[in-house]
C-alpha cells in the first residue's frame, strides 16, 4: 500500500477520532497533518507499521497532548486523550462510527448545503480543493472561497462540533447522503482510488443500519451497489472507458446486483420516492437487462422525468429519449439544453457527438468529439473519446 493510499484510507479516521477526544476541529486537523508529515519522513527508512492507522492516531494524539499541556488544559482531559488506544466502551452516541459522527457534525444546518458537503469531503475524506471542485463542476478558486467562508462561519457563529440528538439527525441526513455519493463517485471515476468507493458503501450500510426507516439512505446504498457491481468491466485493458453497451455482462457481480434489488425493493416500500431511490431504479434498469438491447429506455426516460430537472438530469433524460425514440430526437433535445449551464461539462459535447455518429454525420461528430476530448477530466475518458474520434474520421 502506497503512502497516498494510506492517507486516503486513514485521514478521516484520525481526524474524526481526534475531534471526538479533543472537541477542537482545528487542533485535530493540525495534529493529523503533523502525524502524516512524520510518517512521510520516517516510514521510508523505518518501514510502514503493521497498523499504520494506529501509528498515525497515536502520533496525532501525542501532538494533541503536547499542545494541550502547553495550553494548561485540565488533567482529566489529558488522561482521556492519553487513554486512546486502550480498549474502551463505545461512547453513548446515536451514530456508531467516528467518521459518520463527523459527517453529521460537519452537516450543521447553519451552513449552506454545498458548504456542508465540501467541508466534509475535505476534512473527512482528505480530498483536495481541486478534487472537490471537480465533483461540484466549479472552478478550484470558487471552491476554495466556499471552504474558507464555511470555516469562518463555524468559528464566528460558535457552531458546536458534536453529534446532534436523535430527533435532529433527519434534517442533516440529505447532506450526509450527498457526501457519501460524492465520495463514492470520486473513487468510482478513478480506479487508483477505489478505496473511496469501498468506504462510501461501508458508511452507507452503517447509515442504513442506523436509520432503517430512512428510504433515501437505502436508495443510495442500492444505487452504489448497482454501479459498483459493474466496476470490473468499466475499463478496457488499455485503460479506456467501456460504455454500458460494450461491457461484458457476464463479469458483472450478479450477487451484488441481487442484493441491490432487495435493498431497493425495501426502500420503495417505505415512503414517497426520493431522488436516490429513483436513480437506483434507473441503475436497476441497466443492471438487470440481460443484454444492452433489452434495456427499457422508455422506463428510464420516465424515471428521469421524476427527478429534479437539473441540467445534468435533463441531459441524461435526453439521452434516454434518444435511445428510446431515435437519435434525431435525442440530438434535438440536447441542442435545446442551456449550453451555458453545462459549460465545461465534457458529456454535453460527447453526447452530441454520439448522436451525430448514429446519424452518420461524421464530420460534425468528429468536431464534437474534439470538443469533449478537450474537456475530459480523466485518462479513461480521454482514451475512450480518442477512439470515438478516430472511428468518426474513418
Amino acid at each position: 500500500m502506497t503512502f497516498e493510499e494510506i492517507y486516503r484510507q486513514e485521514w478521516g479516521q484520525v481526524v474524526a477520532t481526534l475531534i471526538r477526544l479533543t472537541g477542537d476541529w482545528q487542533l485535530a486537523e493540525e495534529c493529523a497533518q503533523e502525524a502524516f508529515a512524520a510518517a512521510f519522513q520516517r516510514w521510508p527508512s523505518d518501514g510502514v507499521p503493521d497498523r499504520p492507522g494506529a501509528w498515525l492516531t497515536t502520533t496525532a494524539r501525542n501532538r494533541a497532548i503536547d499542545w494541550l499541556r502547553r495550553e494548561a488544559v485540565g488533567a482529566a482531559k489529558l488522561q482521556e486523550i492519553a487513554a486512546l488506544g486502550v480498549e474502551q466502551q463505545e461512547p453513548p452516541y446515536d451514530v456508531p462510527d467516528d467518521r459518520l459522527r463527523l459527517m453529521y457534525t460537519c452537516c450543521h444546518p447553519a451552513l449552506a448545503m454545498e458548504a456542508r458537503v465540501a467541508l466534509t469531503l475535505r476534512t473527512l475524506a482528505g480530498l483536495s480543493t481541486a478534487e472537490i471542485a471537480r465533483a461540484f463542476l466549479v472552478p478550484e478558486t470558487t471552491m476554495s472561497k466556499r471552504l474558507t467562508r464555511a470555516k469562518q462561519k463555524i468559528q464566528h457563529a460558535g457552531i458546536p462540533y458534536r453529534v446532534p440528538p436523535a430527533h435532529l439527525l433527519p434534517e442533516r441526513t440529505p447532506a450526509v447522503l450527498a457526501v457519501l455519493y460524492l465520495l463514492f463517485n470520486e473513487g468510482y471515476s478513478d480506479a487508483v482510488r477505489r478505496q473511496l468507493t469501498t468506504e462510501a458503501i461501508r458508511l452507507a450500510r452503517l447509515l442504513v443500519q442506523l436509520m432503517p426507516d430512512e428510504p433515501e439512505a437505502a436508495g443510495l446504498l442500492a444505487l452504489m451497489l448497482f454501479h459498483d457491481a459493474r466496476r470490473e468491466t468499466r475499463l478496457a485493458p488499455d485503460g479506456a472507458l467501456v460504455t454500458l453497451d460494450d461491457q461484458d455482462r457476464t463479469r458483472w457481480d450478479h450477487a451484488q446486483i441481487a442484493e441491490a434489488v432487495d435493498v431497493l425493493d425495501s426502500a420503495l416500500h417505505l415512503a414517497e420516492h426520493g431522488p436516490y431511490q429513483i436513480q437506483a431504479a434507473i441503475a436497476a434498469c441497466h443492471a438487470t437487462a440481460r443484454t444492452a438491447a433489452d434495456t427499457d429506455w422508455h422506463q428510464i426516460a420516465g424515471l428521469y422525468s421524476q427527478l429534479p430537472q437539473t441540467p445534468v438530469v435533463a441531459l441524461n433524460r435526453a439521452v434516454a429519449i434518444g435511445m428510446a425514440d431515435g437519435p434525431a430526437l435525442g440530438l434535438r433535445l440536447v441542442d435545446e439544453l442551456g449550453a451555458a449551464e453545462l459549460s465545461g461539462y465534457h458529456l454535453l459535447p460527447a453526447t452530441r457527438a454520439d448522436f451525430l455518429r448514429r446519424l452518420d454525420r461524421r464530420t460534425e461528430a468528429a468536431e464534437a468529439y474534439r470538443e469533449a476530448l478537450a474537456l475530459a477530466t480523466t485518462e479513461a475518458e480521454r482514451l475512450y473519446l480518442e477512439k470515438r474520434l478516430a472511428d468518426a474520421l474513418i
